[in-house]
């Protein structure tokens, strides 16, 4: 899994590719972790080249989204698709993550 950031005005985006398993997902735990540290309020967590997710990756998000939200600080997650979507529906987590289909809908909802 490789994680690049990259910033919109005051969101971070970060793109994840490749799997989110367990050797990898908790890299995006320690970058958020780092980032939350340096104040950094809004986050989008960009999943359109992420193919498989396992326990772990999904571990890793809860951990993220439950950590954000205790701190009142804003997330998206975006295009989340195909087996990594379904995943996200059998562990019924859908209306716990904040996942939104696109980009635009993410910085509108961050922003609000």
């Amino acid at each position: 899994m490789e994680l690049k950031i990259r910033k919109n005005e005051e969101t971070y985006i970060i793109d994840v590719l490749g799997e989110m398993d367990l050797y990898n997902s908790y890299k995006l735990k320690e970058l958020l972790m780092k980032m939350i540290e340096k104040k950094i309020e809004r986050f989008i967590i960009n999943m359109e080249d992420v193919e498989y997710i396992d326990s772990s990756g999904i571990g890793a998000l809860i951990y993220i989204t439950s950590t954000i939200k205790k701190i009142n600080l804003k997330l998206a997650i975006i295009n989340v698709h195909g087996s990594v979507k379904k995943v996200i529906e059998l562990t019924k987590l859908s209306g716990f993550f904040p996942i939104f289909l696109n980009m635009e809908e993410a910085v509108k909802a961050i922003n609000a």
